[in-house]
C-alpha cells in the first residue's frame, strides 16, 4: 500500500502544473522585471488584438538589430506578393537548333532553366527526367545548359559583401540544387552537372558535358516542368528552421517577379514597398537577418504581425512559425507551459543578439502579438528570460 501510496505520488508530481491566469497588471510586473534585466539596449512591444490594448511596451521605438526576425519581413512580404498557391516551376527545353529524331536522339543541347527554387533536389530532377523518357528522349548530342540568368550572379549577401557565406549554407543562384551545392564553376554548373549525371543513372547518354548560359531569349517549347512546393510551404520552410539561404533567395525572387531583376537590392525595394503600404518602417540590408545593419524596432514588428493577421493569409502566415515542442528553432524551448499549443514564434540570434516575436492566444481567445528584441546580451541568457515571459501571454485573462 504505501509503494502504491509513493507512486500515486510521484505520477501526480510528473504532471505540469495547471497555469493559472494572470490579470494586465500582473503580467506587466513580471513582464517588467524580466525585460529590464535585459539592458538598456532591449525592447518590447505587446498588444491584444481584440481589444487594441498595448499589454507591455518598453523601449518598443528603439531600432534594433532583428537577427532572424528579420525573415519576418522577408517571408511576409513574399507570401502576399507572390501568393501562397503560387509555385516555383523549373522546366527543360531543347536549344533553338536542337532536333528531336525518331529514334530518341535530341541532335543538340539540352537547357535546364533555373526559376529561383531553393529546394532543388534529386526527386525534382528525377520527375524532370521522367518526363523527358516520356517525351522519347533518349540521348543528347550536346551538353546540359544550366541558365541561371533570373538572378544575378553575387553568391552572398551583405554582410559577407555579396562573397560566399558559410551561414548560408550555399551559394545563393537562380538555379541551385541541394540547397547551393557548388564548386569552383558555381551553383548552376553543379546543378547542370547533376542533371547530366542522373540522366546517364536513366540510360539517357549524354554526349557532351556541361555549360552555363543565359538562355532568356529562347522561347523553344518545354520539355518537362517541375514545379517546387507552393509559396506558403516554401515561407514554411524558411522560419521554422530560421534558413538564411531560403530567406536570401526569396528575396531575389521578390525583386525578379517585380520585374527590376534578381538581386538583393531589387528585392529589399520590393519588401519596402510591401511594408510601406502596411505602414511599417524597417532599414533592410539583407532577406534573413544576418547583418547587424538591419534595424527595425519591436513596435515595427509587432505592427507587421498584426496586420498580417487582419489579411486572407494569415493562417498561412501563422503557420510558418515554430511552435514550442515541434519541429523549427523552438523544438526544445517553451515545451512545457501554457505556450504549448498557443503561441508561435520567429526567433532571432546572432552573437549578443536575441529576438522571438509573434502569436500568442490568451485565455479568452484573443490573439496577442508579441516582440522581444535584444541587442548586447548574453543570448542564452535572453532566451531564458524570454521562455519564461512568453507563456504569460497565454495565461492572460484580460
Amino acid at each position: 500500500m504505501r509503494r502504491l501510496v509513493a507512486l500515486v505520488i510521484l505520477g501526480l508530481l510528473a504532471l505540469p502544473a495547471v497555469a493559472s491566469a494572470l490579470d494586465g497588471s500582473t503580467l506587466r510586473r513580471a513582464w517588467d522585471k524580466r525585460e529590464r534585466r535585459m539592458g538598456s539596449h532591449a525592447g518590447a512591444y505587446v498588444v491584444d488584438l481584440g481589444t487594441g490594448r498595448v499589454l507591455y511596451r518598453r523601449n518598443a521605438e528603439r531600432t534594433l538589430a532583428p537577427a532572424s526576425n528579420e525573415k519576418l519581413l522577408t517571408t511576409s512580404a513574399a507570401l502576399v506578393r507572390l501568393g501562397p498557391a503560387t509555385t516555383l516551376d523549373t522546366i527543360v527545353r531543347p536549344a533553338p537548333d536542337a532536333v528531336l529524331q525518331p529514334d530518341g536522339t535530341l541532335e543538340g543541347d539540352l537547357i535546364l532553366v533555373g526559376a529561383g527554387d531553393p529546394t532543388l533536389n534529386d526527386v525534382a530532377l528525377r520527375d524532370l527526367i521522367t518526363q523527358l523518357r516520356a517525351a522519347g528522349i533518349r540521348r543528347i548530342t550536346g551538353a546540359v545548359v544550366g541558365d541561371e540568368s533570373l538572378f544575378d550572379d553575387l553568391r552572398g549577401s551583405y554582410d559577407s559583401r555579396w562573397r560566399y557565406d558559410s551561414d548560408l549554407g550555399g551559394e545563393l543562384g537562380a538555379l541551385t540544387w541541394g540547397h547551393g551545392a557548388f564548386d569552383s564553376r558555381g551553383p548552376a554548373y553543379y546543378a547542370a552537372s547533376r542533371l547530366r549525371y542522373l540522366l546517364k543513372k536513366a540510360s539517357v547518354r549524354v554526349t557532351r558535358k556541361v555549360a552555363v548560359s543565359p538562355t532568356s531569349t529562347i522561347t523553344t517549347p518545354t520539355l518537362a516542368i517541375h514545379s517546387s512546393a507552393p509559396v506558403s510551404d516554401l515561407i514554411s520552410f524558411t522560419n521554422h528552421p530560421s534558413d538564411n539561404f531560403y530567406a536570401e533567395t526569396l528575396l531575389k525572387l521578390l525583386g525578379a517577379r517585380a520585374g527590376t531583376g534578381g538581386s538583393t537590392t531589387a528585392g529589399i525595394t520590393a519588401v519596402q514597398e510591401f511594408l510601406g503600404q502596411l505602414g511599417v518602417k524597417a532599414t533592410i540590408r539583407d532577406g534573413s537577418g544576418l547583418s547587424r545593419a538591419d534595424r527595425v524596432s519591436p513596435h515595427q514588428i509587432a505592427r507587421l504581425l498584426a496586420a498580417m493577421a487582419g489579411r486572407p493569409e494569415a493562417d498561412a502566415f501563422r503557420a510558418s512559425l515554430a511552435a514550442p515542442g515541434e519541429w523549427g528553432t523552438l523544438q526544445h524551448r517553451m515545451t512545457r507551459g501554457a505556450a504549448r499549443g498557443n503561441c508561435r514564434a520567429k526567433t532571432g540570434t546572432l552573437i549578443g543578439v536575441s529576438a522571438l516575436s509573434g502569436y500568442c492566444f490568451d485565455q479568452a481567445g484573443h490573439t496577442i502579438v508579441f516582440s522581444l528584441i535584444e541587442n548586447g546580451v548574453c543570448a542564452v541568457c535572453a532566451k531564458r528570460l524570454e521562455d519564461q515571459m512568453v507563456p504569460m501571454l497565454a495565461r492572460y485573462s484580460g
